[in-house]
């Protein structure tokens, strides 16, 4: 009989049935061993290529956390300065590896890239709120990332043990119908 622990399937990612009885479980397919073999094979495959996109989605998102919290730091340290008449001097990336130096003085709004090549002006209170907010949606979901990706693990070992169950069961019965050839011949 093949029961799954979770019968259900996780952010389009299908649940692996654990197999506790092979025969059963070959019948209900109407598969024959090595057929059952390559259909999971085939499953492991496509388990991988979801698991690469994932890892690059949460090393896309874990790269991008320190981002928002250091352009969040940004715009405090200038909400901190506001008001005292004390200039900032800082050094701002123009292109890749060329550099600018600055002086700020009374920053009253920031200019935040939102993609696509799209810069946008805030007020310092409205780009720390947008900040906020993003680094709250970014860090929920790399916990829905991770959780994706544990639940995937669970199905490649659900189906790693299911692949070595049905090649493990094949291995048997071959033996058997060798024993009981050369039993016939004797």
């Amino acid at each position: 009989m093949s029961t799954s622990a979770s019968a259900t399937e996780r952010r389009g990612i299908p649940a692996a049935a654990f197999v506790e009885d092979v025969q059963t479980y070959l019948s209900q397919l109407n598969l024959d061993a090595n057929s059952a073999l390559a259909f999971l094979q085939e499953r492991l495959q496509q388990y991988r290529v979801v698991e690469m996109k994932l890892l690059a989605q949460q090393r896309d998102l874990q790269a991008k956390i320190p981002d928002i919290e250091k352009c969040l730091d940004v715009v405090a340290t200038l909400q901190a300065k506001k008001g005292t008449g004390e200039a900032i001097l800082a050094d701002f990336e123009v292109s890749e590896g060329i550099y600018a130096r600055a002086r700020v003085e009374e920053a009253e709004s920031v200019c935040l890239w939102l993609g696509a090549n799209v810069m946008l002006e805030y007020s310092c209170e409205e780009a720390s709120v947008l900040l906020q907010k993003n680094l709250e949606n970014a860090k929920a979901s790399l916990e829905v990332l991770i959780a994706d990706l544990q639940f995937l693990r669970d199905q490649v070992t659900i189906t790693q043990v299911t692949i070595a169950r049905v090649y493990n069961w094949d291995v048997h019965q071959r033996r058997l119908r060798q024993a009981a050839a050369s039993t016939s011949e004797s």
